[in-house]
């Protein structure tokens, strides 16, 4: 378990644990500033989120960070070096996966207590977040027709439907030139059906063109899906071409808009909200303010009943041992590893992936050396809870609690699954500064700085910059997140909402030989 009641703000750096040989600069520190605490002077000027040794390391030594291994020493290095990516070897070293060794069950809130929000009840007992009409392609051949059919209800349109969040086009770039059966084609319709299905959509229309291979009826029967007043389907080649087409879709969705108007929030348990968690953009914060103060609202929402996605695989790859030793049986630990593996040794073997190393330019740039050292902050994003679950992309998420889902590390790939699998919020955390959106489930966006926030805060929806500036603990910025979850689960718009942010970020996992 990655220990976080450790951490110390000295002046212009944070320890994080006592055993650390690391200090990470909290703001822009300047060669020869003397570390409050540490007995060390700077060697050289270090940018706010990078790191700082504390002490002599030896080559090959282990770079601790949380007491957690983030690498190994490149070379002989003096206390007060700053720490980076060329001084810090990508090394492979064992873990210890200890499965369900830290395992302990949840402790609930007594239900009597359990918060509520304002969701919206379908009639199967599912319930929403937002309330959309959903327009699917099968094919990237019918995407032109339907997002020229959502494109047509604009808010002026809709304005006689206050009751409905917008007309959604889900369009993608496969569908066909790909495999008729096995993973690929599996993976596609198991995203478009859990789109289909979501709690958040009140009706779908789906367009294919005809001779696709994904075939509307093999998306049907595959997922048992029925036809009727709230599921309607057509082809561009049996309708007449795409004019016919858009002018069809249009008359099919003006006729649900009424029924979808028909609908009113009340007061439903916490349970029902299911959050997918993403990280993008992240730096060197990350793992000090935004995702652990995000973990702690998950804390807080599995103990009233709800569900915590996590995923992006590539973005646990060095600490996924800290979650096996949480897993509620070793069925669910070997699930982890078994996905872990899959990645490592079949996916991304010999190329230039995250999984194998190297973290985007911009994570580099934020104070990231590593995907070690990524990891260690996107991994607590799920909290401390007990994982109860593994799911492969976009399979249906059915039990409450702290799960896991597996993903690429690209957020819209990722998000795409998670909302496949039931999310109805999405929290996403960003420390250089990401501006994402999701539909049909809203996406809280989370800074890591203060001085980010400032500047974007066009996009950003929460601060946790303020963890810190000192003005709020960890705990304190959980609680406030879980609320305004609450808020947003009760129809508070977000901030890419208020932008439009969110038309074109549905993007299923690519996988597999196109040809």
């Amino acid at each position: 378990m990655i220990d976080l009641s450790a951490k110390r703000l000295n002046g212009p750096v944070i320890r994080l644990h006592p055993n650390d040989n690391v200090v990470v600069a909290r703001i822009p520190v300047e060669a020869g500033t003397s570390i409050p605490g540490e007995n060390v002077l700077a060697r050289e000027p270090v940018q706010a989120g990078y790191k700082i040794a504390t002490r002599h390391l030896r080559k090959g030594e282990p770079i601790l960070k949380y007491n957690v291994t983030i690498g190994f020493a490149a070379e002989d290095m003096p206390a007060g070096t700053m720490l980076h990516g060329h001084n810090i070897a990508f090394t492979e070293f064992d873990r210890d996966y200890a499965i369900g060794a830290d395992y302990q069950p949840l402790e609930m809130v007594p239900e009597a207590e359990r918060a509520t929000f304002q969701g919206i009840v379908r009639e199967d007992g599912r319930v929403g977040t937002r309330n959309y009409i959903g327009i699917v392609s099968t094919v990237n051949c019918s995407a032109t027709v339907v997002q020229a059919i959502s494109d047509h209800f604009t808010a002026e349109r809709l304005a006689e439907f206050p009751n409905v969040d917008g007309v959604a086009a889900f369009t993608h770039q496969t569908g066909c030139g790909m495999e008729l059966s096995g993973e690929p084609m599996q993976l596609l319709r198991r995203t478009l059906a859990g789109y289909i299905r979501h709690p958040n959509v009140a009706a779908v229309l789906v367009i294919g063109l005809g001779c696709e291979r994904n075939q509307i009826d093999g998306l049907m029967r595959e997922h048992g899906l029925s036809a009727g007043p709230k599921l309607r389907h057509f082809t561009m080649q049996d309708t007449g071409g795409t004019r016919k087409s858009i002018e069809t879709g249009i008359a099919a969705v003006r006729e649900m808009l009424a029924e979808a108007n028909n609908v009113q929030r009340q007061t439903v348990p916490a349970s029902h909200i299911m959050v997918g968690l993403q990280c993008g953009g992240s730096d060197g914060f990350s793992s000090i303010t935004a995702n652990p103060a995000l973990g702690h609202a998950m804390d807080i929402l599995t103990r009233h009943g709800g569900t915590a996605i996590l995923s992006e695989t590539p973005e646990i790859y060095g600490v996924e041992h800290t979650l096996t030793r949480r897993a509620a049986s070793r069925e669910v630990g070997e699930k982890l590893i078994e996905r872990i593996r899959w990645w490592k040794d079949e996916y991304a073997i010999g190329r230039d992936t995250q999984i194998n190393g190297v973290v985007s330019p911009g994570n580099q740039a934020g104070g990231l050396a590593n995907i070690f050292e990524k990891s260690l902050g996107s991994s607590m994003k799920g909290g401390t809870g007990p994982l109860v679950e593994v799911y492969k992309y976009a399979e249906p998420v059915t039990k409450s609690g702290f799960v896991f889902m597996d993903s690429p590390g690209f957020d819209p790939v990722s998000a795409t699954g998670q909302v496949a699998g039931g999310a109805n919020v999405i929290c996403f955390t960003t420390g250089r500064g990401s501006m994402f959106g999701c539909r049909p489930a809203p996406s809280v966006k989370l800074a890591t700085n203060t001085p980010m926030f400032r500047r974007l805060e066009e996009d950003m929806d929460i601060n946790c910059g303020e963890v810190l500036d000192g003005t709020k603990s960890l705990q304190e910025m959980g609680q406030a997140i879980f609320e305004h979850i609450l808020r947003v689960a009760s129809g508070e718009r977000t901030k890419s909402e208020d932008l439009g942010v969110g038309k074109h970020e549905f993007a299923p996992w690519q996988i597999g030989i196109t040809g």
